[in-house]
């Protein structure tokens, strides 16, 4: 069976222990818009969608994260032509098998992303593991989730790479006000290998409440590979001011 026909069964055994009648989603919209001018003008777009979905036995999640981003650049004749320099899009989805009536889990994760201006057609992962929560009171919380996995990423020159990963990911929460929040999420799929690459993200985020259900959102978010091609950096990071939506 292909990595490809893998990653779309797991995310198809999570998706069938879904029931929308049963239990509506919980989640929220971002968009972001920054425009400049002068010496240098970019135009770029962040959106994102997450969806929580509380079941009986299970609990599932589901993200889809955009990153656009076009620049005009002046040619030696003085004309301006506008290029894109930065597009990324990325999807998971995420189910927990409830142990008890605490917080452990048993997951399984799958993932795929397209970011070929970090020199990647795509990088897809598929973990499984265990989850639990570390502490969570009225105003803060901490959740893990840590376990083995499989990897494979296509690079732009056609080559590719697999190998076995450790995947542990952390969300910790912080209730600053009634109307303001903090969160701080940590991800990292750790190669078994060490010349295959390990893939690490994290956002630092803050929002306050505007009105209903909008709020307002200042995120810094970092991807990190270990293993790029050589005219790539390692390191990417996006500093953005968004709208959110919540339902």
């Amino acid at each position: 069976m292909s990595f490809s026909k893998t990653l779309l069964s797991v995310a198809l055994a999570s998706a069938a222990h879904m029931s929308w009648a049963i239990a509506p989603a919980t989640g929220e919209v971002e968009l972001g818009l920054v425009s400049t001018s002068g010496n240098t003008e970019t135009n770029s777009i962040k959106g994102k969608l997450s969806v929580t979905q509380d079941l009986t036995s299970w609990k599932n999640s589901y993200l889809i994260d955009t990153l656009f981003k076009e620049e005009k650049i002046e040619e030696d004749d003085g004309t301006k032509k506008t290029q894109t320099s930065a597009e990324r899009y990325f999807a998971s989805a995420q189910g927990d098998y409830k142990l008890n009536e605490e917080h452990s889990a048993l997951f399984v994760y799958g993932s795929y992303e397209n970011d070929r201006f970090a020199g990647f057609q795509h990088q897809n992962s598929v973990a499984a593991g265990y989850a639990d929560r570390v502490f969570g009171n009225e105003t803060s919380s901490l959740e893990y989730n840590a376990g083995p996995g499989y990897f494979f990423s296509e690079l732009n020159d056609g080559s590719t790479e697999e190998g076995g990963i450790i995947r542990l990911a952390l969300d910790y929460r912080l209730t600053l006000s009634e109307t303001a929040k903090f969160k701080q999420t940590i991800s990292t799929e750790a190669a078994l290998e060490s010349n295959d690459n390990t893939k690490s993200k994290a956002e630092t985020s803050v929002s306050a409440k505007l009105m209903g259900n909008l709020s307002l959102k200042a995120s810094f978010n970092v991807i990190h590979n270990t293993e790029v091609p050589e005219d790539k950096e390692e390191t990417d990071t996006t500093t953005s001011l968004s709208i959110l939506y919540l339902f």
